[in-house]
């Protein structure tokens, strides 16, 4: 397990984390709790579970729609917070394509989290605008 200042270390160079100061990233960090999957491990289950924000450390997961692998995701990317959001079950099974490492957010605490840090939830609204018009570009 990583200590909160490896943690931070790790936020501190991904984007969705560029606009926080050092002691703001120690209070994320202790917020978050490290977590790991193996190979082939389905983390989120479509249309069963999901009840937590992932941010991606080490490793790589494939989101897979109806058994369609769509795309994959990698160190610095994040899943989970759409069905949080919604409160809805998540439309895409997330698969560790090799061992994965994250840190993970309960879904109880991400609207506390986000309000609290406004420029991490406004980059995470970039992110999700690319992935939406990604998936607008792939339909066209």
């Amino acid at each position: 397990m990583a200590t909160r200042d490896e943690i931070a270390d790790a936020l501190a160079g991904m984007a969705l984390f560029a606009d926080l100061a050092r002691p703001q990233l120690m209070g994320v960090a202790s917020q978050f709790e490290e977590a790991f999957f193996p190979e082939g491990a389905k983390v989120l289950r479509q249309g069963i579970s999901g009840s937590a924000f992932y941010v991606i450390l080490d490793g790589d997961a494939a989101v897979v729609v109806d058994g369609s692998e769509r795309t994959t995701l990698g160190r610095g990317e994040f899943f989970g917070e759409i069905s949080i959001l919604l409160g809805e079950a998540p439309i895409a099974d997330i698969v560790a394509r090799r061992p994965l490492r994250c840190v993970v957010l309960p879904g109880a605490s991400i609207e506390a989290f986000l309000v609290e840090h406004p420029r991490v939830m406004f980059r995470m609204l970039q992110a999700m605008s690319r992935r939406l018009r990604n998936a607008s570009r792939l339909r066209s």
